[in-house]
């Protein structure tokens, strides 16, 4: 269930926004953009991260078709490299 920016106290996404979460937290991001153009937008390194999208792994071939609307859900798992 959806809830009315009004009401839930937070700000409506500007003109030309999104509001997402990424990580557990909402993010506002430009609208309009495939996944891996947010996620440079969000900051990340693509080549670095593993994606869910909106409850499943989306794999790294579909995310420049992969549209990113209002609400969608991304958890964002940078990898990190080394070990002993």
């Amino acid at each position: 269930m959806r809830t009315d920016p009004q009401e839930s106290g937070a700000e409506p996404p500007g003109i030309g926004e999104i509001r997402l979460q990424v990580n557990g937290e909402e993010r506002r991001c430009p609208a309009g953009l495939r996944l891996d153009a947010m996620l440079l937008a969000l900051g990340y390194q693509p080549r670095l991260v593993v994606v869910e999208f909106n409850g499943k792994i989306l794999g790294r071939h579909h995310w420049s078709t992969q549209e990113v609307v209002e609400s969608d859900v991304l958890e964002v798992v940078t990898i990190v490299g080394g070990g002993s």
